[in-house]
């Protein structure tokens, strides 16, 4: 089988395409055939080396992928092969709050990840794919997609009366505007090019801000609601962003925080969480509970993921490139 690989250093000059034998599933595990998969900014940084630089290689990145069983052990008892399945994104986080060895069971790093034509998994760390999705809008689904419902419905409990703020249109971004329109809600979304501002509006957006024009953004999403700040924000910019998020959300309202997409070093104002009263939220993507919960949803209302492009398996590097580059609106998909 072929697989990409980080190897023999961190970089993305760095991934390899290599052949190597299709495992055998053990006792309680299920041999998918990877259809597709979807990078996320995770994924980019594990690459980079920037995640964990400690993390062993060779490595087969990726956490989002879905495809077909084709082959179970003697003892698994939740699938069969022909299934549909996409990746669970932490292999053994199935409900609650997650555990001490969350980060000992996540694909990508530090288990081998979703870009290979074949992945061995957990019979407990696959999620049914909703019948109307093909394997490409599944593969988009598994963190981007489960950290925006975590964030906008479990955590967030959006509503119709509530606004919320979107920062720029990356997977998470997009999927939390759908999302938060299922529930009704006001949504405010962020870009620096005018472009993707309108193909937010497309996708449901009530109101946009770009913030090339308007650096300092919270004047902005103030103006949108009459002064009094928006009800949530979903932040994704790390520690680049969050003084501008702050200043943008009312009173007692929540700040959801998610990924570091501005950059990691910046001073942190404190005073407008304590005199606001403000809520802070830490999202790490979610449990398989919550992700079938949301599969659920996505299949009520027959949604479809937002998918920006396409690559080959072997086009690997490119693809990474694509993501860094930031030009992307939604998902960046490789097909195998």
């Amino acid at each position: 089988m072929k697989s990409i690989q980080i190897s023999p250093e961190f970089g993305i000059d760095n991934l390899q395409l290599v052949e190597s034998d299709t495992p055998q599933p053990g006792p309680s595990q299920v041999l998918v055939k990877v259809h597709a998969s979807s990078l996320n900014y995770r994924d980019l940084m594990m690459v980079r080396g920037k995640y964990n630089p400690k993390q062993l290689l060779p490595l087969v990145p990726l956490s989002d992928g879905a495809g077909e069983i084709v082959a179970v052990g003697d003892q698994v008892t939740r699938a069969k092969v022909g299934d549909r399945v996409m990746s669970l994104f932490a292999q053994s986080w199935f409900n609650g709050d997650a555990g001490p060895d969350l980060f000992k069971a996540t694909l990508g790093g530090p288990l081998p990840g979703m870009l290979s034509e074949y992945q061995l998994l957990s019979e407990q760390g696959v999620v049914p794919i909703p019948d109307h999705l093909d394997y490409r809008s599944a593969a988009t689904l598994p963190c981007a997609a489960v950290t925006a419902w975590h964030a906008v419905v479990e955590k967030g409990q959006i509503s119709s009366a509530d606004t919320v703020l979107l920062l720029g249109t990356g997977g998470v971004s997009l999927f939390a505007l759908q999302f938060a329109k299922l529930a009704g809600a006001r949504v405010i979304i962020t870009s620096s090019s005018d472009e993707k501002l309108e193909r937010a509006r497309q996708l449901g957006a009530d109101e946009t801000i770009n913030y090339r024009e308007h650096p300092e953004w919270s004047s902005q999403a103030l103006a949108l609601t009459d002064g009094a700040g928006v009800d949530i924000v979903i932040e994704v910019g790390g520690a680049g962003t969050m003084n501008e998020s702050l200043k943008s959300v009312r009173m007692a309202g929540k700040v959801m925080v998610i990924g570091v997409l501005g950059g990691g070093v910046n001073e942190l104002s404190v005073r407008p969480i304590l005199i606001n009263s403000l809520n802070l939220q830490g999202i790490f993507v979610g449990s398989r509970h919550i992700h079938e919960t949301m599969c659920n949803a996505i299949n009520r209302h027959q949604m479809q993921p937002t998918i920006s492009d396409s690559f080959a398996l072997a086009d690997a590097q490119a693809a990474f490139n694509h993501l860094a580059a930031g030009s992307h609106f939604g998902k960046i998909v490789i097909e195998h």
